[in-house]
């Protein structure tokens, strides 16, 4: 077993990217290892391929179908609708490196997307490629492979603009070098964004057109996101090498029902309305719950996860704001936790 915590997507899943690729008769476009039906295949499942996303087969074909052109790709989507892991699985399957990511925070400076210095070997010898210290953007233009840029819309509006002219004319100019690097065919760009999280600066114009926009969507029902969370709890409780604790299919499927009703305003059957909380009560919070749970089951408790092992969690996830969340989630435990056949001791727990 490997020491390193998460292991990029291209090695995690090594032997199901050789095997599609032993298979894979189909024309690739330039730079690609897999042809785009066996992408899809990969992101889907199939044929001894565990699926890696599970939703409308059509988003991930009209995704690669983009990356197959000269148009960059945006995954846009609330929190926790696997925008990052489809990202991720991309590049894998397409340029077998998932590592070239810009990650974007208020303070990316422009530097992280075109290139910066070396300071050192800059004032001992001048401008020089030497001493050039080059983005991922830049790697991926000169490797001809794919560069993510994650949370685009967090990055501040004047560094987004500066991919205009790597997105529109393919090329990065270098003028202190008086040069430029031309990308390579294979290169393009996937980022990701949501329009729903604070601290938000909305994309010009310009640089969305330079874009397609494929837009996930939250789980359509109870039973897939059910899917959804089961498949990566379990992947993630042997990352990190959890126990293994017996199925825990109704505390499972009790997390997500809390998710979606708060999530959605109103139970499940619609007969109740509900108050919502301030979070985005993603999927990917629900996961997190869970793995809390199974953690706290296994090292603390008797190594069944319980209904007090995803209490507390849950808890932490609901209520962001103490004041009004906490009156969300109060209510809701009056109003339809504690009237619920069979959810008593979820009740008592999260009371607790």
């Amino acid at each position: 077993m490997t020491d390193i915590v998460r292991r990029h997507a291209e090695d995690e899943f090594a032997a199901e990217l050789e095997l599609l690729a032993k298979g894979d008769d189909r024309s690739k476009p330039p730079g690609w290892k897999l042809s785009p039906q066996a992408v899809v295949t990969y992101l889907m499942g199939g044929d001894g391929i565990s699926p890696k996303y599970i939703g409308p087969r059509r988003l991930m074909e009209v995704a690669v179908a983009t990356l197959a052109t000269d148009r960059a790709l945006l995954l846009l989507g609330v929190p926790g609708t696997a925008k990052t892991w489809v990202s991720e699985h991309l590049t894998a399957a397409i340029s077998g490196d998932s590592s070239l990511m810009v990650q974007g925070t208020a303070g990316t400076p422009e530097e992280a997307i075109r290139y910066g210095w070396n300071y050192a070997r800059l004032l001992a010898e001048g401008p020089s490629r030497a001493a050039l210290v080059e983005s991922p953007v830049l790697k991926a233009m000169a490797g001809g492979a794919i560069a993510r840029i994650e949370e685009l819309t967090r990055i501040p509006s004047d560094v987004q603009d500066s991919l205009i002219t790597v997105l529109s004319e393919k090329v990065l100019p270098i003028p202190e070098l008086g040069t430029e690097v031309a990308a390579r065919k294979g290169f393009n760009v996937i980022a990701t964004a949501n329009d729903r999280d604070r601290g938000v600066n909305d994309l010009s114009s310009a640089l969305r057109r330079r874009f397609n926009t494929v837009v996930l969507p939250v789980p359509a029902d109870a039973e897939q996101e059910v899917d959804i969370v089961s498949r990566r709890v379990a992947a993630l409780g042997r990352s990190l090498e959890l126990p293994d604790l017996p199925p825990a299919y109704e505390e499972i499927r009790r997390v997500v029902t809390v998710f979606r009703e708060l999530r959605a305003g109103s139970t499940e059957d619609g007969r109740t309305k509900l108050k919502s909380p301030s979070g985005t009560m993603s999927t990917a919070e629900a996961i997190s719950v869970l793995v809390n749970g199974i953690a706290l089951a296994s090292h603390f408790g008797d190594g069944v996860l319980r209904a007090s092992d995803v209490a507390a969690g849950i808890v932490g996830a609901v209520v962001k704001d103490p004041v009004s969340d906490a009156v969300v989630w109060q209510e809701y435990l009056e109003t339809v936790v504690r009237e619920r056949d069979g959810w008593r001791d979820f009740y008592r727990a999260a009371r607790a």
